[in-house]
């Protein structure tokens, strides 16, 4: 990772302290990732083994956040952080919170899939529309956590943009999910369970858009929080 922008301290324990909490952050992450993988999969294949291992999952996740937290707060009272580094702990504590939601959701979409885990599944692949999504959803992630990773914050606006088509393949789901709802009302209870899987993973996008809001505050000082993506680029660009 690149420690260019940490600050240089006549304490090397200090370094050893902002590096250590954002190894944490990319090993929370990556489990998160891992999550909405597996939950994805679990409900599209039936895989109840798998869908367990996410909710299991969930208490790791849950330590984490709260460890790391810890570690920052403790920074915060015995180090006297400023600038960059100060900004680095304020965004690590706002990152990992976004993390746990989503990991949570990641569990939400896990445990439907164990709900659905003893009812007649077409042998068609009608859960290709969640895949796909799911597929967006961990790319916006990942890429999150690489600009976090890496401090640099050129890539933001191609991850924050990948959201429209997020938001599109949500807008569709619904579309589909009502026009089998209305072709067959058997299929009402199962459509219904979809629906909340899409807006699950809608709202990881989200999210995800959020981590790299963060990280842009960390890098340039500036809140971008609730600006339009092309105020966002406009701002990035200055």
């Amino acid at each position: 990772m690149d420690n260019s922008k940490i600050g240089l301290h006549i304490s090397g324990q200090f370094n050893k302290e902002l590096e250590d909490v954002r190894n944490k952050v990319l090993a929370m992450g990556g489990l998160v990732e891992q999550q909405i993988e597996l939950a994805v999969t679990a409900f599209s294949t039936g895989d109840m083994e798998m869908a367990d291992l996410v909710i299991k999952q969930d208490d790791q996740v849950d330590t984490l956040e709260m460890a790391i937290d810890q570690e920052c707060m403790q920074i915060l009272a015995l180090r006297q952080a400023e600038a960059f580094d100060l900004r680095l702990l304020i965004t690590v504590i706002k990152v990992i919170n976004e993390l746990e939601h989503i990991g949570d959701l990641a569990e939400q979409i896990a445990k439907i899939a164990v709900h659905l885990s003893n009812t007649e599944r077409s042998k068609s692949n009608q859960y290709y529309e969640l895949e796909h999504m799911g597929e967006l959803v961990q790319n916006m992630l990942h890429g999150a956590l690489d600009v976090f990773a890496r401090m640099n914050i050129e890539d933001v606006i191609t991850i924050t943009g990948w959201d429209k088509n997020v938001d599109r393949e949500y807008d569709n789901i619904i579309r589909l999910l009502i026009i089998r709802m209305m072709a067959d009302p058997r299929n009402i209870n199962r459509m219904l369970d979809m629906l909340w899987i899409a807006r699950s993973l809608e709202r990881i996008g989200d999210l995800a858009c959020n981590v790299c809001e963060h990280i842009v505050y960390m890098v340039k000082g500036e809140d971008v929080r609730h600006l339009t993506q092309r105020e966002l680029e406009k701002k990035l660009k200055e």
